[in-house]
C-alpha cells in the first residue's frame, strides 16, 4: 500500500500532525506510520540563489555590473537547512510514496515554503493541502478529512514566487547600486524604504509645526455643574481668537445666573472591540506592556505551537468565519479556569448569538481572528509574557460575546447672557461586555469637547446662580513621535501618505493589508533598528542621520507606500489567474534597470558624520558610533571586517530619582549607570542600592547574573542575517 508524505513548516506542527496521524516510529527529521509519513521544513529550506551563483564576476560589487538580470532565476538550498531538506527529498522520493500533503502554514508565505521544496526536489506526485488555523488534533483530523486540490493553489504559489523574484530584482540591484555608489553599507526595498520615510515625515511635521494659542469660557454653576462655551456659528468649544474670547468674558462676568433651555437623554450602546487579527495585538502588548512587535509574535508563536491555546497567530483579519461558530462553546469552555470561569459559565448559560460584527466570510481571507483554541491550558504552564499576552486574547474573545455597554447620556444646554454652553453626564445602564475587563476600560471622558461629570436632575427653565466664570487656554499639540504600535498602524494604513495618488491605489493598499504583511512587519522595523536606521529615545522612534541620508540618496517612487500597492494590485490578480507571472517579472526587471540608472546618474553624495576616533582593533580604520535599539555601539565603517562592540547598553535597572530606565557605561568594574536626568552611580554603588531595596544582601554573582541577562538582550538585537550579508560584502 503506497504512504503519503506531510510536508509541515516547522518541526513542532510535524510532531503534532505526527501524533494525529499515528506515526509512532521516529527517523531523523520525519516520523512514520503504516499511511503517512510526516517531515518538515524550518521555515524555508529553499531560496533564491545570490548573485554569485551566477557568475564569479558577481562576488565582487561593482557598480558597473549592475543590473543582474539572470533568467530565470535559481533556487538553492540553504547551507543550514541542507541536512533536513535532504530528509525531506529522501522521503517524498521514496517508492511506496505514492501522494504528497502540503501542510505548510495556510498562506502566500506557506505555500511558497513547500513549493519551492517540491521544485528542488524533483518529484510529480498527486499533490494534496491541509488547510486549517490551528494545530489542535480536532483542526488538523478535520482538516485531514477535507483536504484540498494542490491545484486549487498554483496560482497563490505563482503570486508568492512573482513577489519574491520582483523583490530580489528590485532589492538586489538597488541596493548594490547604492552601497557601489557611496562606499558605505546602504539599502532599500519597497517596504522597508518607505517604511523609513514615513517616520522621517512624522520628525519633519513635527519640526515645521508651530503651535496656535486658542481660548474657551468655563462656568460653574449650582451643583455644582461645569459648563463650557459653544460657539453657535462653529459649534467648536475654543476660539482662536483672543479678542473675542476678552469680548465674551467682559460681558458674562456681569450676568448672575445660566437658564437651562434644554434637556436631552439619549439611550447609546457602543459595542466590544473586535477580536484581535496580529497587528492589533502587537499593538495593544507594545502600549500596554512594551513588549516589541517582534517579541510579541515570539510569544504568540510559543502559545500557538507549544502551548496549542491559540489559533494561528499571523493573521490579518479581526472576523471569524461561519463554520467556527459551532465550536464556539468548546472554546468557551476551554477558558473556563480562573479569572475567566464566572463569565465563561454565563456565557454558556444562553444560546451564543453570532452576528456581522464578528462573523463574516467575505473577511476572512486565508485565517479567521486569533481566538482560543478548544484545548484547555493550565494557566501555570504559562510564563508570565504569556500569561499577559493569553489573557488579551481571552478577554477580547469572552467581550465580542456578550452585549453592548449600555448608557444613557444626559446633554444640557443653557444660556448665560446671549451665548449658549453645553454640560454632558452618562449613566451606566448595563455595563455588557465591560464586565470581561472587570469594568477597568480606558476610555476618553471628553466628549465632542465637553467633560462628562455627574449631573443632577434638571429641567427647561431651571435657572441656576453662577458660581465662577473664567477664561481657558490652550494650544494646539504637534503629532506625536511614533511608538512601535503606532509605526505599525502607519504600516497597515499608509494611505495619508498617498494623499496624490489615485483611489483606487488607496483602496487598494487598503484592501491589501499595507506595507508588509502581519508576519513581516515586526521584522522590517526590527531590520531598521539594527541597520541603525531607526534608534529609540525613550519610548518614541526617530531616524538616524545615516537613515536622512540615505532618503535623500534613494529614488522618490521607492519612498512611497504607492510601489506596493502597485505590485500588491497585480500580485493579487496573479493569484486570481487574471494576470500572467511572466509579464509581472518583465516589468519589474525594466523598473530594475530604471532605479540602477538613477542612482548611477545621481550627483548626490553620502558622509559619515559618526565618526569616533577610536579605531578599530582588527583593520585600524576609525570606528562609527551609533545608536542600536538597546544602547550605543562602536561598529567598524569597513562593511567587510564587521567589528562591532557595545560601549553602553539600555538597561531594565530604574533611576532612584526619576525612575526611568538606566544606561550602563563601561566595561568590567569600572561600569556605571547613567540616566538622562542627570544621575550617574558606580557598579557597586548600584549592588548597595539593590541590597538596601531587597532587604537582604545581594551576591556579586546575582549583580554579574543581571548584567549576563542585559547582555544576552543587547546580543538578541543584533541581526546575524545582516552580520553575514556584511561579512560577504567585497571591493575591488
Amino acid at each position: 500500500m503506497s504512504k503519503t508524505v506531510v510536508l509541515a513548516e516547522k518541526p513542532s506542527v510535524g510532531r503534532d500532525i505526527a501524533k494525529v496521524l499515528q506515526c509512532h516510529k521516529k527517523g531523523n527529521g520525519f516520523f512514520e506510520g503504516d499511511k503517512y509519513i510526516v517531515t518538515w521544513a524550518l521555515g524555508h529550506l529553499v531560496t533564491l540563489a545570490d548573485p554569485e551563483a551566477y557568475g564569479q564576476q558577481f562576488s565582487s560589487w561593482r557598480i558597473e555590473d549592475l543590473p543582474i538580470m539572470p533568467s530565470p532565476l535559481r533556487l538553492v538550498v540553504i547551507r543550514e537547512s541542507n541536512r533536513q531538506f535532504q530528509v525531506v527529498k529522501q522521503q517524498m522520493r521514496r517508492n511506496d510514496v505514492g501522494q504528497i500533503v502540503i501542510a505548510t502554514d495556510a498562506g502566500r508565505e506557506g505555500e511558497l515554503v513547500a513549493r519551492w521544496i517540491l521544485e528542488l526536489v524533483h518529484v510529480n506526485k498527486p499533490i494534496k493541502r491541509l488547510w486549517i488555523s490551528s494545530v489542535t488534533d480536532k483542526a488538523i483530523r478535520e482538516g485531514f478529512r477535507n483536504l484540498k486540490d494542490g491545484k486549487n493553489y498554483e496560482n497563490l504559489f505563482a503570486s508568492a514566487a512573482a513577489r519574491a523574484e520582483a523583490d530580489w530584482l528590485v532589492g538586489i540591484n538597488a541596493t548594490r547600486a547604492l552601497t557601489c555608489k557611496h562606499n558605505a553599507q546602504l539599502s532599500c526595498g519597497r517596504v522597508q524604504t518607505p517604511t523609513l520615510a514615513i517616520v522621517a515625515t512624522r520628525e519633519e511635521e513635527i519640526r515645521r509645526f508651530t503651535p496656535k494659542p486658542f481660548y474657551g469660557l468655563s462656568a460653574v454653576v449650582q451643583g455644582p455643574i461645569q459648563l463650557q462655551w459653544q460657539d453657535q456659528q462653529t459649534k467648536d468649544f475654543k476660539t482662536f481668537s483672543k479678542e473675542k474670547a476678552d469680548q465674551l468674558i467682559a460681558v458674562l462676568k456681569q450676568e448672575k445666573n445660566a437658564e437651562v433651555v434644554e434637556v436631552t437623554r439619549a439611550h447609546k450602546k457602543t459595542y466590544a472591540p473586535q477580536l484581535y487579527d496580529l497587528t492589533e495585538l502587537q499593538r495593544d502588548a507594545n502600549r500596554m506592556f512594551g513588549y516589541s512587535p517582534k517579541q510579541t509574535l515570539s510569544i504568540m508563536q510559543g502559545l500557538y505551537e507549544h502551548h496549542k491555546a491559540v489559533t494561528y497567530p499571523r493573521t490579518d483579519s479581526r472576523y471569524l468565519s461561519a463554520d467556527i461558530v459551532e465550536t464556539l462553546p468548546d472554546r468557551i469552555k476551554a477558558v473556563q479556569m480562573k479569572p475567566y470561569a464566572p463569565l465563561a459559565a454565563r456565557i454558556l448559560r444562553a444560546p451564543i448569538k453570532a452576528n456581522k460584527s464578528f462573523v463574516d466570510d467575505s473577511k476572512v481571507s486565508d485565517h479567521h481572528a486569533i481566538i482560543p483554541t478548544e484545548q484547555a491550558v493550565f494557566l501555570g504552564d504559562l510564563s508570565d509574557k504569556e500569561r499577559k499576552i493569553f489573557d488579551l486574547i481571552v478577554k477580547r474573545f469572552l467581550a465580542v460575546l456578550l452585549p453592548a455597554f449600555e448608557y444613557e447620556q444626559t446633554t444640557i444646554q443653557a444660556k448665560i447672557g446671549n451665548e449658549t454652553f453645553l454640560a454632558k453626564g452618562k449613566t451606566v445602564l448595563s455595563q455588557g461586555w465591560r464586565e470581561a475587563y472587570d469594568h477597568d476600560v480606558e476610555e476618553d471622558d471628553v466628549k465632542d469637547g465637553v467633560k462628562e461629570q455627574i449631573l443632577p436632575s434638571l429641567a427647561k427653565g431651571d435657572r441656576l446662580h453662577i458660581q465662577s466664570i473664567s477664561q481657558t487656554k490652550g494650544e494646539t499639540k504637534p503629532p506625536e513621535p511614533f511608538t512601535e504600535a503606532s509605526l505599525l498602524s502607519a504600516m497597515e494604513n499608509p494611505a495619508k501618505y498617498m494623499a496624490n495618488e489615485s483611489k483606487d491605489l488607496i483602496k487598494t493598499i487598503g484592501e491589501t493589508g499595507g506595507l508588509g504583511t502581519v508576519a513581516t512587519r515586526a521584522d522590517v522595523i526590527e531590520k531598521l533598528f539594527n541597520s541603525f536606521l531607526l534608534e529609540k529615545r525613550g519610548k518614541h522612534i526617530f531616524v538616524t542621520a545615516k537613515a536622512k541620508q540615505l532618503l535623500e540618496l534613494v529614488p522618490d517612487e521607492m519612498q512611497s507606500p504607492t510601489l506596493t500597492a502597485q505590485w500588491e494590485q497585480k500580485l493579487g490578480a496573479i493569484a486570481k489567474g487574471s494576470l500572467n507571472k511572466r509579464a509581472f517579472i518583465e516589468e519589474m526587471k525594466s523598473y530594475a534597470k530604471e532605479v540602477v540608472q538613477q542612482i548611477k546618474n545621481s550627483d548626490q553624495t553620502f558622509r559619515h558624520d559618526n565618526l569616533t576616533r577610536s579605531r578599530c582593533p582588527e583593520c585600524n580604520k576609525f570606528l562609527l558610533e551609533v545608536n542600536g535599539k538597546r544602547g550605543k555601539m562602536q561598529v567598524c565603517q569597513d562593511r567587510e571586517c564587521g567589528y562591532r562592540k557595545s560601549i553602553a547598553k539600555q538597561t531594565n535597572a530604574r533611576c532612584p530619582k526619576c525612575h526611568k530606565r538606566l544606561e550602563l557605561r563601561g566595561e568590567g568594574e569600572g561600569q556605571t549607570f547613567v540616566c538622562a536626568c542627570g544621575h550617574k552611580e558606580k557598579l557597586k554603588t548600584f549592588q548597595e542600592r539593590r541590597d538596601k531595596e531587597k532587604g537582604s544582601k545581594v551576591s556579586k554573582k546575582e549583580v554579574a547574573k543581571y548584567l549576563k541577562g542585559q547582555d544576552k538582550e543587547q546580543d538578541e538585537g543584533i541581526n546575524s542575517a545582516l552580520k553575514d550579508a556584511l561579512s560577504k560584502l567585497k571591493f575591488d
